[in-house]
């Protein structure tokens, strides 16, 4: 026979249950209230459910970013607003390719950019350009836009390809009398030549550094060239620099001759490159920071050459070296940094009764040689 509960005990067990069954109501009223919350909820909000990954979204993700329209003017570049674009089209950079070729540094300075947005610039400009890796073949179509302008004489245009190309720096060095001079002259004339007599329909800037620019000289050559005086001197621009920084200063200034003033120049004289940097530092000592003024200033030249397709011709002036016994002891100025950024080098000496020899010392495809012509009242002539 079971054994009696007593009343203690019968309360306990009434409570336990009590407490089981409010703990169950709570569970349940949680439950609904859960389920009701869920149910108003909009579908975008709810959680969903990760799916695998699908290699096909990743490929058209890359077909939209290579489908993305390349900027076309300043203001399409990451970073550049108008008013930056302004700044920097008061610097000078009036287009895409001239912030391609630009460093980071200058552009961060004359814009006001960060460092980093200058780069994000400069790489997006450069997209657009299609400034990367081409192959062989292109460039070589690209060669077909080169120019020449002709020397005058038919044996030194052969020596050197065909004349004065453009895109390069062309330095001719040579003792006083040799006619690194006349060649400046002659070329400032015929670079205004139609294409089929030689030359590029175009003007020249002359940079002046030994006061040798003679108007006289020219409207004798113009009018050997069947060109008229007064009309071939208007369309040279002369500048004379006194200092290394001020023929620095001008050469920048040409890319404003040719955005602002939209003057077609196509041939830029430099009489002589070493001049004013020669007279400037004398010393070891102060050779460091000439050569880095003189390496800056090439480059300038240089991407004026590229960017707008026109030719260099620089003049080079030469020193003795007391220790070569045997050879010819002249040697050019300008160290490495002048060698290495001239694309073509000729030397220039006086040969007998009054001619001239060229020989080829350095180009990128052409052998080594001579050439010789001779300097008269009309320019340069076969000799």
């Amino acid at each position: 026979m079971p054994k009696k509960k007593t009343k203690t005990e019968e309360i306990q067990e009434e409570t336990q249950e009590s407490k089981e069954e409010h703990v169950e109501e709570k569970a349940a009223s949680k439950k609904k209230e859960k389920d009701t919350s869920e149910a108003k909820l909009p579908s975008t909000s709810r959680k969903a459910t990760p799916k695998p990954k699908d290699s096909s979204i990743s490929k058209n993700e890359a077909s939209q970013d290579e489908g993305e329209p390349k900027a076309t003017k300043l203001e399409d570049l990451p970073g550049v607003g108008p008013t930056t674009a302004d700044k920097l089209r008061e610097a000078g950079y009036e287009d895409l390719m001239s912030i391609a070729v630009a460093h980071a540094g200058e552009l961060a300075d004359c814009s006001g950019l960060a460092a980093s947005a200058a780069n994000k610039a400069i790489a997006a400009a450069r997209k657009a350009m299609g400034m990367g890796f081409i192959t062989g073949d292109e460039i070589l179509k690209k060669r077909e836009l080169i120019g020449k302008i002709s020397t005058g004489c038919k044996t030194f245009d052969e020596l050197i390809g065909g004349g004065i190309e453009t895109q390069c720096l062309f330095e001719a060095f040579g003792e006083f009398g040799s006619g690194k001079t006349q060649l400046g002259h002659q070329l400032a004339i015929n670079v205004q030549l139609p294409v089929e007599q030689g030359g590029l329909n175009g003007m020249a800037v002359y940079l002046d550094t030994e006061n040798t620019f003679r108007p006289e000289r020219i409207k004798q050559i113009a009018t050997a060239a069947g060109l008229d005086p007064e009309k071939a001197l208007k369309n040279i621009m002369v500048a004379r620099a006194y200092t290394s920084d001020h023929q620095m200063l001008l050469a920048e200034k040409i890319d404003e001759l040719i955005r602002t003033k939209k003057l077609p120049v196509k041939l830029i004289i430099v009489d002589s490159t070493m001049g004013l940097f020669r007279a400037e530092y004398a010393g070891r000592g102060t050779l460091a920071g000439r050569q880095q003024k003189l390496n800056r200033h090439l480059h300038t030249l240089q991407k004026l050459a590229d960017v707008h397709n026109l030719s260099v011709y620089l003049t080079n002036q030469v020193m003795a070296r007391p220790g070569i016994f045997f050879g010819n002891p002249t040697a050019a100025i300008g160290g490495h940094i002048l060698a290495h950024n001239s694309q073509f080098r000729v030397y220039l000496r006086k040969g007998k009764a009054g001619k001239r020899i060229a020989r080829l010392i350095d180009s990128p495809y052409l052998p080594e040689g001579e050439a010789v012509f001779k300097i008269s009242a009309d320019g340069i002539e076969e000799a």
